[in-house]
Protein backbone atom coordinates (compact mmCIF):
# COMPACT_ATOMS: atom_id res chain seq x y z
CA UNK A 1 0.00 0.00 0.00
CA UNK A 2 0.78 3.58 -1.27
CA UNK A 3 -0.13 6.47 1.02
CA UNK A 4 -1.33 9.32 -0.86
CA UNK A 5 -3.13 12.11 0.60
CA UNK A 6 -3.60 10.81 3.75
CA UNK A 7 -5.34 7.66 2.45
CA UNK A 8 -3.40 4.43 1.44
CA UNK A 9 -3.87 3.04 -2.03
CA UNK A 10 -2.68 -0.63 -3.42
CA UNK A 11 0.64 -0.35 -5.41
CA UNK A 12 -0.92 -2.27 -8.21
CA UNK A 13 -3.73 0.23 -8.52
CA UNK A 14 -1.10 3.15 -9.14
CA UNK A 15 1.04 1.20 -11.04
CA UNK A 16 -2.28 0.80 -13.77
CA UNK A 17 -2.94 4.27 -13.50
CA UNK A 18 0.39 5.34 -14.31
CA UNK A 19 1.03 3.00 -17.15
CA UNK A 20 -2.76 4.04 -18.91
CA UNK A 21 -1.75 7.69 -18.55
CA UNK A 22 1.28 6.43 -20.27
CA UNK A 23 -0.39 3.99 -22.82
CA UNK A 24 -3.03 7.03 -23.75
CA UNK A 25 -0.16 9.38 -24.39
CA UNK A 26 1.87 7.10 -26.17
CA UNK A 27 -1.53 6.18 -28.48
CA UNK A 28 -1.64 10.21 -29.21
CA UNK A 29 1.88 10.32 -30.19
CA UNK A 30 1.47 7.44 -32.24
CA UNK A 31 -1.90 8.56 -33.88
CA UNK A 32 0.15 12.41 -34.52
CA UNK A 33 3.12 10.18 -36.57
CA UNK A 34 0.07 8.17 -38.42
CA UNK A 35 -1.60 11.18 -39.29
CA UNK A 36 1.01 13.71 -40.21
CA UNK A 37 4.40 11.29 -40.84
CA UNK A 38 7.54 11.57 -38.65
CA UNK A 39 8.88 14.85 -39.67
CA UNK A 40 5.78 17.18 -39.35
CA UNK A 41 4.67 15.11 -36.27
CA UNK A 42 7.77 15.83 -34.80
CA UNK A 43 7.50 19.76 -35.52
CA UNK A 44 3.61 19.51 -34.31
CA UNK A 45 5.22 17.87 -31.26
CA UNK A 46 7.95 20.60 -30.52
CA UNK A 47 7.46 23.67 -31.95
CA UNK A 48 3.27 23.35 -31.19
CA UNK A 49 2.95 22.59 -28.19
CA UNK A 50 1.91 19.10 -29.24
CA UNK A 51 3.40 17.23 -25.80
CA UNK A 52 1.50 20.16 -23.79
CA UNK A 53 -1.96 19.00 -25.71
CA UNK A 54 -1.43 15.64 -25.46
CA UNK A 55 -0.37 15.81 -21.66
CA UNK A 56 -3.73 17.40 -20.97
CA UNK A 57 -5.71 14.88 -22.80
CA UNK A 58 -4.19 11.92 -21.29
CA UNK A 59 -5.26 14.21 -17.76
CA UNK A 60 -8.52 14.72 -19.37
CA UNK A 61 -8.63 10.88 -20.04
CA UNK A 62 -8.02 9.29 -16.43
CA UNK A 63 -10.08 11.76 -14.95
CA UNK A 64 -13.13 10.19 -17.20
CA UNK A 65 -11.72 6.80 -16.36
CA UNK A 66 -11.44 7.62 -12.19
CA UNK A 67 -14.56 8.87 -12.48
CA UNK A 68 -16.41 5.90 -13.99
CA UNK A 69 -15.21 3.74 -11.29
CA UNK A 70 -12.62 1.78 -13.35
CA UNK A 71 -9.90 1.76 -10.55
CA UNK A 72 -12.25 0.82 -7.89
CA UNK A 73 -11.60 -2.49 -6.19
CA UNK A 74 -15.31 -4.00 -6.85
CA UNK A 75 -14.39 -3.33 -10.74
CA UNK A 76 -11.29 -4.46 -11.58
CA UNK A 77 -12.05 -8.18 -11.11
CA UNK A 78 -14.97 -7.85 -13.49
CA UNK A 79 -14.00 -7.78 -16.92
CA UNK A 80 -17.09 -7.45 -18.04
CA UNK A 81 -18.26 -4.27 -16.05
CA UNK A 82 -14.75 -3.31 -16.97
CA UNK A 83 -14.94 -3.35 -20.78
CA UNK A 84 -19.14 -1.53 -20.25
CA UNK A 85 -17.17 1.33 -18.23
CA UNK A 86 -14.38 1.64 -20.47
CA UNK A 87 -17.15 2.60 -23.35
CA UNK A 88 -18.99 4.88 -21.40
CA UNK A 89 -15.36 6.53 -20.30
CA UNK A 90 -14.49 6.94 -24.17
CA UNK A 91 -17.67 8.13 -25.09
CA UNK A 92 -17.87 10.77 -22.30
CA UNK A 93 -14.02 11.52 -23.64
CA UNK A 94 -15.39 12.26 -27.23
CA UNK A 95 -17.91 14.78 -25.66
CA UNK A 96 -16.00 16.48 -23.39
CA UNK A 97 -12.85 16.83 -25.93
CA UNK A 98 -15.70 18.51 -28.56
CA UNK A 99 -16.46 21.61 -25.14
CA UNK A 100 -12.78 21.87 -24.99
CA UNK A 101 -12.15 22.47 -28.53
CA UNK A 102 -15.43 24.75 -28.45
CA UNK A 103 -14.72 26.25 -26.15
CA UNK A 104 -10.54 26.91 -26.22
CA UNK A 105 -9.55 25.56 -29.83
CA UNK A 106 -6.11 26.39 -29.57
CA UNK A 107 -5.94 22.81 -27.55
CA UNK A 108 -7.06 21.28 -30.82
CA UNK A 109 -5.08 18.58 -31.96
CA UNK A 110 -6.44 18.19 -34.97
CA UNK A 111 -9.52 16.25 -36.07
CA UNK A 112 -7.92 13.09 -37.57
CA UNK A 113 -5.26 12.98 -34.75
CA UNK A 114 -8.20 12.70 -32.46
CA UNK A 115 -10.09 10.16 -34.24
CA UNK A 116 -7.00 8.15 -34.74
CA UNK A 117 -5.93 8.53 -31.24
CA UNK A 118 -8.91 7.46 -29.61
CA UNK A 119 -9.17 4.40 -31.82
CA UNK A 120 -5.90 3.80 -30.75
CA UNK A 121 -6.57 4.58 -26.66
CA UNK A 122 -9.64 2.06 -27.08
CA UNK A 123 -7.82 -0.95 -28.57
CA UNK A 124 -4.95 -0.12 -26.17
CA UNK A 125 -6.84 0.04 -22.76
CA UNK A 126 -8.78 -2.74 -23.65
CA UNK A 127 -5.67 -5.28 -24.42
CA UNK A 128 -4.43 -4.06 -21.41
CA UNK A 129 -7.04 -4.33 -19.22
CA UNK A 130 -7.11 -7.88 -20.29
CA UNK A 131 -3.86 -8.45 -19.64
CA UNK A 132 -3.79 -6.86 -16.04
CA UNK A 133 -6.78 -8.77 -15.33
CA UNK A 134 -4.75 -11.79 -16.19
CA UNK A 135 -1.72 -11.18 -14.30
CA UNK A 136 -3.30 -10.20 -11.42
CA UNK A 137 -5.67 -13.20 -10.71
CA UNK A 138 -2.71 -15.16 -10.91
CA UNK A 139 -1.11 -16.40 -7.48
CA UNK A 140 2.47 -16.73 -9.07
CA UNK A 141 2.57 -13.09 -8.85
CA UNK A 142 1.19 -12.78 -5.67
CA UNK A 143 3.07 -12.00 -2.33
CA UNK A 144 2.55 -15.39 -0.32
CA UNK A 145 0.98 -14.29 3.09
CA UNK A 146 0.01 -16.40 6.68
CA UNK A 147 -2.84 -14.70 8.94
CA UNK A 148 -1.88 -15.36 12.76
CA UNK A 149 -4.59 -14.08 15.14
CA UNK A 150 -7.94 -14.90 16.25
CA UNK A 151 -11.50 -14.89 15.55
CA UNK A 152 -13.23 -12.98 14.55
CA UNK A 153 -10.16 -10.87 13.63
CA UNK A 154 -8.60 -13.13 11.65
CA UNK A 155 -11.59 -14.18 9.54
CA UNK A 156 -12.67 -10.40 8.87
CA UNK A 157 -9.17 -10.06 7.45
CA UNK A 158 -9.12 -12.87 5.87
CA UNK A 159 -12.29 -11.76 3.31
CA UNK A 160 -10.71 -8.77 2.76
CA UNK A 161 -7.99 -10.13 1.13
CA UNK A 162 -9.77 -12.93 -0.79
CA UNK A 163 -12.09 -10.13 -2.27
CA UNK A 164 -9.40 -7.86 -2.95
CA UNK A 165 -6.54 -9.38 -6.02
CA UNK A 166 -5.25 -6.40 -7.23
CA UNK A 167 -3.57 -5.63 -3.63
CA UNK A 168 -0.98 -8.28 -4.49
CA UNK A 169 -1.19 -10.89 -1.21
CA UNK A 170 -2.43 -14.75 -1.46
CA UNK A 171 -3.44 -16.05 1.78
CA UNK A 172 -1.68 -19.28 2.03
CA UNK A 173 -2.56 -20.21 5.25
CA UNK A 174 -3.72 -19.26 9.36
CA UNK A 175 -2.51 -19.70 12.54
CA UNK A 176 -5.56 -19.30 15.02
CA UNK A 177 -4.14 -19.58 18.83
CA UNK A 178 -5.55 -21.09 21.19
CA UNK A 179 -6.34 -20.42 24.83
CA UNK A 180 -3.99 -22.91 25.79
CA UNK A 181 -0.76 -21.98 24.39
CA UNK A 182 -1.54 -23.84 21.64
CA UNK A 183 -2.00 -22.82 17.67
CA UNK A 184 -4.50 -24.11 15.08
CA UNK A 185 -2.93 -24.52 12.11
CA UNK A 186 -3.93 -24.55 8.47
CA UNK A 187 -2.30 -24.33 5.26
CA UNK A 188 -2.24 -24.98 1.75
CA UNK A 189 1.15 -27.04 2.21
CA UNK A 190 1.12 -30.08 4.07
CA UNK A 191 4.10 -31.94 5.70
CA UNK A 192 4.45 -35.43 5.90
CA UNK A 193 4.60 -35.59 9.48
CA UNK A 194 1.60 -33.14 9.17
CA UNK A 195 3.17 -30.73 11.34
CA UNK A 196 1.67 -28.12 9.07
CA UNK A 197 -1.63 -28.61 9.35
CA UNK A 198 -3.73 -28.85 12.64
CA UNK A 199 -2.91 -28.43 16.11
CA UNK A 200 0.75 -27.49 16.89
CA UNK A 201 2.84 -26.19 19.69
CA UNK A 202 4.70 -23.26 20.06
CA UNK A 203 8.10 -25.41 19.51
CA UNK A 204 6.64 -26.16 16.44
CA UNK A 205 5.45 -23.35 14.60
CA UNK A 206 8.69 -22.11 13.09
CA UNK A 207 8.86 -25.18 10.53
CA UNK A 208 5.40 -24.92 10.15
CA UNK A 209 5.37 -21.50 8.84
CA UNK A 210 8.56 -22.03 7.10
CA UNK A 211 7.48 -24.57 4.85
CA UNK A 212 4.57 -22.26 3.39
CA UNK A 213 7.56 -20.30 2.52
CA UNK A 214 5.66 -16.89 3.46
CA UNK A 215 6.96 -13.13 2.63
CA UNK A 216 4.38 -11.71 4.89
CA UNK A 217 2.96 -12.31 8.61
CA UNK A 218 -0.06 -10.36 8.89
CA UNK A 219 -1.00 -10.25 13.15
CA UNK A 220 -4.43 -10.12 14.49
CA UNK A 221 -4.94 -10.30 17.79
CA UNK A 222 -7.44 -8.76 19.43
CA UNK A 223 -5.57 -9.78 23.00
CA UNK A 224 -1.63 -10.60 22.69
CA UNK A 225 -0.48 -10.48 26.44
CA UNK A 226 0.98 -13.89 26.68
CA UNK A 227 -0.08 -15.44 23.13
CA UNK A 228 1.53 -13.87 20.92
CA UNK A 229 5.19 -15.63 19.95
CA UNK A 230 7.49 -12.92 20.10
CA UNK A 231 10.83 -14.69 19.55
CA UNK A 232 9.55 -16.95 16.55
CA UNK A 233 8.37 -13.89 14.77
CA UNK A 234 11.36 -11.79 15.62
CA UNK A 235 13.04 -14.81 14.14
CA UNK A 236 11.20 -15.08 11.03
CA UNK A 237 11.15 -11.35 10.94
CA UNK A 238 15.15 -11.87 10.81
CA UNK A 239 14.79 -13.85 7.49
CA UNK A 240 13.42 -11.39 5.75
CA UNK A 241 9.90 -12.30 6.36
CA UNK A 242 7.81 -8.55 6.81
CA UNK A 243 5.55 -9.00 9.75
CA UNK A 244 2.73 -6.61 10.14
CA UNK A 245 0.53 -5.23 12.70
CA UNK A 246 -3.03 -6.55 11.49
CA UNK A 247 -5.54 -3.57 12.69
CA UNK A 248 -2.98 -1.83 10.68
CA UNK A 249 -2.81 -3.15 7.43
CA UNK A 250 -6.73 -3.65 7.95
CA UNK A 251 -7.19 0.83 8.45
CA UNK A 252 -4.59 0.55 5.06
CA UNK A 253 -7.03 -1.74 3.03
CA UNK A 254 -10.48 -0.59 4.03
CA UNK A 255 -10.05 2.77 5.10
CA UNK A 256 -11.80 2.11 8.02
CA UNK A 257 -10.85 0.95 12.27
CA UNK A 258 -12.21 -1.77 13.34
CA UNK A 259 -14.14 0.10 16.41
CA UNK A 260 -14.64 -3.58 17.88
CA UNK A 261 -10.99 -4.42 18.45
CA UNK A 262 -9.85 -0.81 19.22
CA UNK A 263 -8.64 -0.07 22.89
CA UNK A 264 -8.60 3.41 24.34
CA UNK A 265 -4.36 2.92 25.00
CA UNK A 266 -4.29 2.34 21.10
CA UNK A 267 -6.13 5.32 20.04
CA UNK A 268 -4.24 7.89 22.89
CA UNK A 269 -0.55 6.29 21.98
CA UNK A 270 -1.56 6.03 18.48
CA UNK A 271 0.51 8.47 15.40
CA UNK A 272 -2.92 9.81 14.53
CA UNK A 273 -6.05 11.44 16.48
CA UNK A 274 -4.33 15.18 16.85
CA UNK A 275 -5.64 18.06 15.16
CA UNK A 276 -2.80 20.55 15.28
CA UNK A 277 -3.43 24.24 15.19
CA UNK A 278 -2.43 24.75 11.55
CA UNK A 279 -5.35 22.11 10.99
CA UNK A 280 -8.15 24.20 12.65
CA UNK A 281 -6.52 27.84 11.36
CA UNK A 282 -6.94 25.66 7.78
CA UNK A 283 -10.18 24.50 8.40
CA UNK A 284 -11.71 27.13 9.30
CA UNK A 285 -10.03 29.56 6.93
CA UNK A 286 -10.88 27.05 4.02
CA UNK A 287 -14.70 26.55 4.99
CA UNK A 288 -15.34 30.30 5.34
CA UNK A 289 -13.73 31.42 1.72
CA UNK A 290 -15.42 27.98 0.25
CA UNK A 291 -18.54 28.55 1.51
CA UNK A 292 -18.82 32.31 0.59
CA UNK A 293 -18.07 31.69 -2.63
CA UNK A 294 -21.05 28.67 -2.94
CA UNK A 295 -23.28 30.92 -1.96
CA UNK A 296 -22.35 33.23 -4.05
CA UNK A 297 -22.43 31.16 -7.24
CA UNK A 298 -25.82 29.33 -5.77
CA UNK A 299 -27.45 32.74 -5.95
CA UNK A 300 -29.26 32.14 -9.52
CA UNK A 301 -30.57 28.80 -8.62
CA UNK A 302 -32.18 29.78 -5.17
CA UNK A 303 -35.36 30.97 -6.91
CA UNK A 304 -35.82 28.09 -8.87
CA UNK A 305 -35.48 25.57 -5.91
CA UNK A 306 -37.53 27.67 -3.83
CA UNK A 307 -40.33 27.97 -6.54
CA UNK A 308 -40.37 24.37 -7.31
CA UNK A 309 -40.82 23.44 -3.41
CA UNK A 310 -43.45 25.76 -2.87
CA UNK A 311 -45.49 24.82 -6.01
CA UNK A 312 -45.37 21.08 -5.46
CA UNK A 313 -46.05 20.34 -1.54
CA UNK A 314 -47.36 23.09 1.31
CA UNK A 315 -44.89 23.50 4.09
CA UNK A 316 -41.97 25.53 4.88
CA UNK A 317 -39.52 26.29 2.18
CA UNK A 318 -36.30 25.13 4.43
CA UNK A 319 -36.23 22.82 7.07
CA UNK A 320 -34.51 23.56 10.51
CA UNK A 321 -33.57 20.39 12.35
CA UNK A 322 -31.08 20.04 15.96
CA UNK A 323 -28.14 18.23 14.89
CA UNK A 324 -25.29 17.14 16.94
CA UNK A 325 -21.88 18.94 16.25
CA UNK A 326 -18.44 19.37 17.75
CA UNK A 327 -17.82 18.65 21.51
CA UNK A 328 -21.72 17.39 21.98
CA UNK A 329 -22.96 20.98 21.27
CA UNK A 330 -26.30 21.45 19.47
CA UNK A 331 -27.50 23.28 17.29
CA UNK A 332 -29.56 24.08 14.12
CA UNK A 333 -28.83 22.19 10.33
CA UNK A 334 -30.87 24.16 7.38
CA UNK A 335 -32.18 22.61 4.48
CA UNK A 336 -34.51 22.87 1.60
CA UNK A 337 -37.16 20.94 2.45
CA UNK A 338 -37.65 17.91 0.87
CA UNK A 339 -40.34 15.65 3.03
CA UNK A 340 -43.63 16.45 3.48
CA UNK A 341 -44.64 19.03 6.37
CA UNK A 342 -46.15 16.42 8.86
CA UNK A 343 -43.35 13.66 7.57
CA UNK A 344 -42.65 12.46 11.49
CA UNK A 345 -46.17 13.99 12.67
CA UNK A 346 -46.52 9.88 13.67
CA UNK A 347 -43.47 8.09 14.10
CA UNK A 348 -41.30 10.76 15.61
CA UNK A 349 -37.48 11.39 14.41
CA UNK A 350 -37.35 8.31 11.97
CA UNK A 351 -34.09 7.43 9.41
CA UNK A 352 -35.28 7.57 6.15
CA UNK A 353 -35.74 4.67 4.33
CA UNK A 354 -35.37 3.24 0.41
CA UNK A 355 -38.29 4.77 -1.73
CA UNK A 356 -39.36 6.77 1.10
CA UNK A 357 -43.21 7.56 0.73
CA UNK A 358 -42.54 11.01 2.72
CA UNK A 359 -40.14 12.55 0.38
CA UNK A 360 -42.20 15.03 -2.47
CA UNK A 361 -41.28 14.69 -5.75
CA UNK A 362 -38.97 17.42 -6.40
CA UNK A 363 -37.36 16.67 -2.97
CA UNK A 364 -35.99 13.46 -4.36
CA UNK A 365 -34.35 15.77 -6.83
CA UNK A 366 -33.14 17.91 -4.70
CA UNK A 367 -31.30 15.23 -2.65
CA UNK A 368 -30.36 13.46 -5.94
CA UNK A 369 -28.30 16.40 -6.88
CA UNK A 370 -27.59 18.05 -3.61
CA UNK A 371 -28.80 21.06 -4.25
CA UNK A 372 -31.33 20.31 -0.26
CA UNK A 373 -27.52 20.59 1.27
CA UNK A 374 -26.82 24.38 -0.11
CA UNK A 375 -28.16 25.83 2.94
CA UNK A 376 -25.82 24.37 5.08
CA UNK A 377 -23.28 26.95 3.73
CA UNK A 378 -24.81 29.14 6.21
CA UNK A 379 -24.09 26.75 9.05
CA UNK A 380 -20.58 26.55 7.80
CA UNK A 381 -20.12 30.06 7.70
CA UNK A 382 -20.98 30.34 11.14
CA UNK A 383 -19.04 27.35 12.28
CA UNK A 384 -21.28 24.99 13.40
CA UNK A 385 -20.37 22.94 10.66
CA UNK A 386 -16.96 22.37 8.43
CA UNK A 387 -17.05 21.40 4.24
CA UNK A 388 -15.61 17.94 5.32
CA UNK A 389 -16.30 15.85 8.59
CA UNK A 390 -18.63 13.16 9.79
CA UNK A 391 -22.27 14.23 9.08
CA UNK A 392 -23.89 15.26 12.12
CA UNK A 393 -26.76 12.98 13.79
CA UNK A 394 -29.71 14.18 15.46
CA UNK A 395 -29.83 14.16 19.41
CA UNK A 396 -32.58 11.55 19.35
CA UNK A 397 -29.81 9.25 17.20
CA UNK A 398 -26.99 10.38 19.27
CA UNK A 399 -28.19 9.74 22.69
CA UNK A 400 -29.79 6.33 21.57
CA UNK A 401 -26.43 5.40 19.21
CA UNK A 402 -23.64 6.16 21.93
CA UNK A 403 -25.22 3.05 24.07
CA UNK A 404 -25.08 1.12 21.30
CA UNK A 405 -21.84 1.25 19.52
CA UNK A 406 -17.98 1.70 21.23
CA UNK A 407 -16.49 5.54 20.89
CA UNK A 408 -19.15 6.80 19.08
CA UNK A 409 -18.63 9.68 20.54
CA UNK A 410 -14.79 9.91 19.14
CA UNK A 411 -16.74 11.79 16.09
CA UNK A 412 -17.99 14.92 17.36
CA UNK A 413 -14.43 15.59 18.65
CA UNK A 414 -14.08 17.31 15.20
CA UNK A 415 -16.83 19.71 13.32
CA UNK A 416 -19.67 17.75 11.46
CA UNK A 417 -19.53 18.02 7.65
CA UNK A 418 -21.56 18.65 4.71
CA UNK A 419 -19.72 15.37 2.94
CA UNK A 420 -17.40 12.94 4.85
CA UNK A 421 -14.86 10.02 4.71
CA UNK A 422 -18.18 7.63 5.08
CA UNK A 423 -20.40 9.50 2.87
CA UNK A 424 -18.10 8.92 -0.23
CA UNK A 425 -17.21 5.06 1.13
CA UNK A 426 -20.80 4.10 2.38
CA UNK A 427 -23.97 3.94 1.35
CA UNK A 428 -26.98 6.11 3.15
CA UNK A 429 -27.79 3.80 6.18
CA UNK A 430 -30.83 3.19 8.17
CA UNK A 431 -30.23 1.29 11.11
CA UNK A 432 -28.01 0.42 14.05
CA UNK A 433 -25.34 -1.98 11.72
CA UNK A 434 -25.18 1.00 8.94
CA UNK A 435 -24.14 3.66 11.74
CA UNK A 436 -21.56 0.94 13.09
CA UNK A 437 -20.33 1.33 9.81
CA UNK A 438 -20.07 4.51 9.13
CA UNK A 439 -18.71 5.06 12.47
CA UNK A 440 -15.74 3.65 11.15
CA UNK A 441 -15.07 5.40 8.52
CA UNK A 442 -15.50 8.48 10.44
CA UNK A 443 -12.87 7.23 12.61
CA UNK A 444 -10.36 6.74 10.12
CA UNK A 445 -10.84 10.38 9.33
CA UNK A 446 -10.49 11.93 12.61
CA UNK A 447 -7.10 10.09 12.62
CA UNK A 448 -5.79 11.06 9.47
CA UNK A 449 -7.49 14.15 9.52
CA UNK A 450 -5.28 16.59 6.84
CA UNK A 451 -5.99 19.05 4.08
CA UNK A 452 -5.07 16.36 1.60
CA UNK A 453 -7.56 13.95 2.40
CA UNK A 454 -10.40 16.50 2.31
CA UNK A 455 -9.08 17.20 -1.01
CA UNK A 456 -9.22 13.88 -1.70
CA UNK A 457 -12.99 13.79 -0.61
CA UNK A 458 -13.27 17.00 -2.20
CA UNK A 459 -13.22 15.26 -5.78
CA UNK A 460 -14.96 12.04 -4.91
CA UNK A 461 -18.12 13.74 -3.61
CA UNK A 462 -18.14 15.99 -6.92
CA UNK A 463 -17.82 12.16 -8.63
CA UNK A 464 -21.04 11.46 -6.65
CA UNK A 465 -23.04 14.54 -7.19
CA UNK A 466 -22.37 13.92 -11.15
CA UNK A 467 -23.49 10.03 -10.96
CA UNK A 468 -26.17 10.65 -8.86
CA UNK A 469 -24.98 8.07 -6.20
CA UNK A 470 -25.79 8.11 -2.05
CA UNK A 471 -28.86 9.89 -2.14
CA UNK A 472 -32.11 8.85 -0.36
Amino acid sequence: MIRLLNAYFPRRVLFLGISEGCLIALSFVAAATVRLGTNDATLMLQYEQGFLKILILSGAFLICMYYFDLYDSSILSNQREVFTRLVQALGSMCILVAVIYYFYPPLELGRGIILIGLTMVAITLVLWRGLFSALNRRPRFAERTMIFGDEPSASRLLRELESRPELGLSVVGRVLVDGNGTYEMNCERRSRTGTSDGAITREELPAAIGLQRVNRIIVSLDERRGRLPVEVLLSMKSRGVYVQDGFEFYEQITGKLPIESLRLGTLLFSSGFRVSRFLVIYKRASSIVVSIIGLVLCLPILPFVALAIKLTSPGRLLYHQKRVGRNGTVFYCHKFRTMRADAEADTGPTWAGDEDPRITSVGRFLRTTRLDEIPQLWNVLRGEMSLVGPRPERPEFVEWLQKEIPHFHLRHTVRPGISGWAQIRYKYGSSVEDAKEKLRYDLFYVKHLSPGLDVLIFFQTVKIILLGRGAR
